[in-house]
């Protein structure tokens, strides 16, 4: 399995992530998600659509002090990122 320097659920620098990462359902760090996104081999929201990660992670970039335009094209990727493609 490939290393991503960032989320592939929300998008965000893995390095960032205060528990170094999610976990797999074994108990490993995962490689590939946050802890905020994904726990114990699960998403923390597994209904949620690309749109609404998309808002929610615009909303949260807002509060750390990004300017809007900003944030809108932080999340721009999103779609793109492993959990979301071809959905």
């Amino acid at each position: 399995m490939d290393t991503y320097k960032n989320c592939q659920s929300c998008g965000m620098p893995m390095k960032r992530d205060e528990k170094g990462g999610g976990t797999n359902a074994d108990g490993s760090k995962s490689k590939m998600y946050c802890s905020k996104c994904y726990e114990n081999g699960k998403f923390h929201n597994p209904n949620m659509t690309v749109a609404e990660m998309q808002s929610l992670v615009k909303s949260k970039l807002k509060e750390f002090g990004f300017p809007g335009f900003l944030a809108g094209w932080f999340t721009k990727g999103i779609p793109k990122l492993e959990r979301w493609r071809g959905k």
